[in-house]
């Protein structure tokens, strides 16, 4: 029950779910973000990605338009309203892991900090390294 809010189905918040609001950074992050790009970022299948960017789309929250370079690529941006809800989805994080935080004895919270940051560099590499779904 606890690690639900990380789950990529339920919403976090502003009605978004975590992967929702993974492409919403990513598109905020790179000023706009080509479709390919995002599949690799994801690391789904095309039509995977296509069905976490639509329900975006209908919100308002992204915006799809022709890529310059090839006019067959789409492109992501944000709206007004997706640059909004990016930034309060934020907000809502940013209060949650202080929360986190503040439930972590004080002198513990470096040392935690510290191990968090190992687990999750290793599990970057158990993640490039894992040829099991191939």
């Amino acid at each position: 029950r606890e690690i639900r809010c990380c789950s990529r189905d339920e919403a976090i918040c502003l009605n978004v779910t975590f992967h929702q609001f993974i492409i919403l950074d990513a598109v905020a992050n790179k000023k706009g973000l080509d479709l390919a790009d995002l599949h690799k970022i994801l690391s789904v299948e095309k039509s995977t990605t296509t069905r976490l960017v639509n329900p975006l789309l209908q919100k308002g929250l992204l915006k799809r338009d022709k890529a310059e370079h090839d006019s067959r690529a789409a492109k992501l941006t944000l709206t007004e309203e997706g640059m909004e809800t990016h930034r309060k989805v934020w907000m809502c994080l940013a209060g949650f892991f202080k929360n986190i935080t503040r439930n972590i004895p004080e002198d513990r919270q470096e040392d935690v900090l510290k191990a968090v940051k190992v687990f999750t560099a290793a599990m970057r590499k158990a993640a490039v390294d894992c040829r099991c779904c191939e």
